[in-house]
This record gives C-alpha cells, sequence and structure tokens, in this order.
C-alpha cells in the first residue's frame, strides 16, 4: 500500500473516524418519523450500547492512518458493527422505525443519515482497495466489502419506506425464505444445476470443440458448416424451448438439449479462432522437426487456442444456466429453478422467487470461479496471466 493511500488528510480522517459515532446518536435520538424528535427510552438505548461501544472503538482506531491488514480489517468491523445499529434496532423494534405520520421521504433524520453511511461506505470501499493484497480471495476483497454494503444499504432501505415484499423484498426476508424453502430449492438445483445445465454444457461444448477441431482442416466442411451452425444459434430460445420440450418430454433431457444448442455455437467459433491463432513461426518450427499435421495439432495448436477455449467455456457456463432456465417455463416436472421462479411468481411468493434466483445466481458464480481457476492452471504460460 502507497503512503497516499495509507494516510488520508488528518480533516477528512478525523471526519470519516466520527461518522459511526454519529449515527449511533442519530440512532439514539430517533428523529425519524416523530415529530420534533426525542431520545429513546432507556430499555431502547440499551440494545445500542454494545454498537455505541464499536463506534467509539472504530473512532478511536480511525484517527490514525491504518498501515497494515489487521488495523484495516479491524476497523472496518467496528465500523460496520456501530454502522449497522439503526438498522438492527428498526428490524427488533418496527415501532421505533420510520413509519408514522411523516413520510419518511420528508425525514431529514434519516436522509442525512443515509449521507453519512455513505460517507463511511465509500471510505471502507476505498481502505480496502489501497490494500496490497494478494491471492484469488483476496483480489476480491473490495468487490466483498463494496457488496455487504450494497446489502445494508438494501435492508435498510426496505425496511425505511415500508417497501412492499411483492415489489422488492429486503435480504433478511429473502435469506429466511432460502432458509425455509432449502430442502425444495435443493431438489431444484439437483434438477436444473446438476442434470440439464451440466449434462448438456458438457454435450454442447465437447461437440463444438470436437466439431471445430475436426473442420479446421477443411475448409469446405467450414463453409458449410459454420453458416448452419450460426442459424442455429440464432433461433430465439422461446422458439427451441418449446420444441425440444416435445421431442425430448418434460423432464431434463429437454432443457440439457437446449443447453447443448446454445452451448455449441460459441464453442465452435472460439475454437477455429484459437486454432488459426498458431503463429507462423511456431509452425514453421513444427515443421523443421518433421512434425505432421496432427502432431502439430497436439503439441502446438491445441495449447495454444486454449485461451479461447476456455473463454468459450466461461461465457457458455452463464450461457447454460439462463437457457435451463428459461426452458423450465415451457415445460417441467414438479421440480427446476424455473418452474420454482415461474409457479411462486404467480402466487406472488416473492422471496421465493429470489431466493431461487439466488441460488442460480450463487452456482453460476461459483461455477464461473472454478473455470478460471482452472484456466489459471492450464495456461498461466499466457501473457494476460503473468505478474511483474
Amino acid at each position: 500500500m502507497s503512503d497516499a493511500a495509507r494516510a488520508l488528510p488528518a480533516p477528512r480522517r478525523i471526519l470519516l473516524a466520527l461518522l459511526p459515532l454519529f449515527l449511533v446518536l442519530q440512532a439514539l435520538w430517533r428523529p425519524i418519523g416523530v415529530a420534533g424528535g426525542q431520545l429513546l427510552e432507556w430499555g431502547a438505548q440499551a440494545t445500542l450500547l454494545p454498537y455505541a461501544a464499536a463506534a467509539v472503538a472504530a473512532a478511536v482506531l480511525g484517527l490514525w492512518p491504518l498501515r497494515s491488514v489487521v488495523a484495516v480489517a479491524a476497523h472496518l468491523l467496528l465500523t460496520g458493527l456501530a454502522a449497522v445499529a439503526p438498522l438492527a434496532l428498526l428490524i427488533s423494534q418496527p415501532e421505533l422505525g420510520m413509519s408514522g405520520a411523516t413520510p419518511p421521504a420528508w425525514d431529514a433524520g434519516l436522509w442525512l443519515y443515509l449521507c453519512a453511511l455513505a460517507l463511511l461506505a465509500g471510505s471502507s470501499v476505498r481502505r480496502v482497495a489501497a490494500l496490497d493484497l494478494h491471492g484469488p480471495l483476496a483480489e476480491q476483497a473490495t468487490a466483498i466489502v463494496f457488496g455487504a454494503w450494497a446489502l445494508v444499504f438494501w435492508q435498510l432501505l426496505i425496511d425505511a419506506f415500508d417497501v412492499p415484499r411483492v415489489l422488492l423484498p429486503a435480504p433478511l426476508q429473502i435469506w429466511q425464505a432460502l432458509l425455509g424453502n432449502w430442502g425444495t430449492l435443493g431438489v431444484d438445483f439437483v434438477q436444473t444445476v446438476l442434470h440439464a445445465v451440466l449434462i448438456g454444457y458438457a454435450i454442447g461444448c465437447g461437440l463444438g470443440f470436437t466439431v471445430g477441431v475436426l473442420i479446421d482442416r477443411s475448409p469446405f466442411l467450414q463453409r458449410g458448416l459454420l453458416p448452419l451452425a450460426a442459424l442455429a444459434s440464432a433461433v430465439p430460445l422461446v422458439g427451441i424451448a418449446p420444441i425440444a420440450v416435445m421431442w425430448f418430454g418434460f423432464d431434463w433431457h429437454s432443457k440439457a438439449a437446449v443447453v447443448a444448442l446454445m452451448t455449441f455455437f460459441p464453442m465452435l467459433v472460439n475454437t477455429l479462432a484459437g486454432l488459426k491463432s498458431a503463429g507462423h513461426m511456431e509452425l514453421d518450427l513444427m515443421r523443421s522437426y518433421g512434425a505432421g499435421y496432427w502432431r502439430t495439432l497436439a503439441w502446438l495448436r491445441i495449447p495454444v487456442a486454449m485461451p479461447f477455449v476456455f473463454n468459450a467455456l466461461k461465457v457458455n457456463s452463464t450461457l447454460a444456466l439462463i437457457g435451463a432456465i428459461v426452458a423450465e417455463f415451457f415445460g417441467s416436472p414438479i421440480s427446476g429453478l424455473g418452474f420454482r421462479i415461474s409457479t411462486e411468481a404467480a402466487r406472488l411468493n416473492m422471496p421465493v422467487v429470489w431466493a431461487a434466483i439466488l441460488v442460480s445466481a450463487v452456482s453460476g458464480s461459483i461455477f464461473f470461479a472454478l473455470l478460471a481457476l482452472v484456466e489459471r492452471r492450464a495456461t498461466f504460460w499466457h501473457p494476460s496471466l503473468r505478474k511483474g
């Protein structure tokens, strides 16, 4: 971490250090939704004492430049505890919240609190971004802190403005729906991800790579198959899914067929582009060694094509999940993430809908991260992955 990032100007550092304490005092005063404002009763104040202690500790720690990862982590933890104190109060005691005769949008205390919280969130994200971290998880630390603050603001605004859960559930409502329907969503996950997505993904990517290698040597096949493959990939998903259901039935087989068709063309195009990316000097060197076409393909052209292949694999990882979920809208047994989203949305049970979306999003993110990790191991030689 650079010296400029370690040490903020003293007035700015003092202001940011006092923000957690201000947020707790703001909650203690309770000007939100109450004309004139008043102090909370002692019972409500007692619930804020641990947060107030965390705010004082965060303020004291924030007065000095934070030069180590441990110090920044401690400051973030204490600051977070102090910042979510009003949020915890709203959740535990709704009668002390932002509902009342005064509309929340006209509540000066609410907007003052949000502005202070936004400054605090921006400061914490900048502090983490300035750290010199290494490793796959450490590189995502800034995104993790930003995501945590986004959830805090989401929950706070939903509680503050009393948004109906039909329009947008709060994160805690989605989490409760996820825990309450864990068994059902687990069956949906197996049906959609482990069956339709993975099997269709393997078939589509495998066929795309194999066909790309086979037609690479034949310009005639390239001119004949590539337009047909492009035509098949241009067919709308809403047109393919009902036909696949009629051909392969309502179970996961029809969804796997849709996924295979969606992932075939990107893999084919990227494989052909990767095979053509081998340099003339490398090809001439292989010829000088007396290597034939297949040996050159195995030892030079396919390894060189691996970055293109992994790009197709990562793109297809999201296409496969989207294709399987949308295909389930047009016919599915009594399980599947797409089936769960469509049926629960018809019942206006939006927390379960968002829980199913969360399961699919986390599954896709983990799948993508695993592919990126394998890519780092397999194509370590590529210039884009070299450091220094």
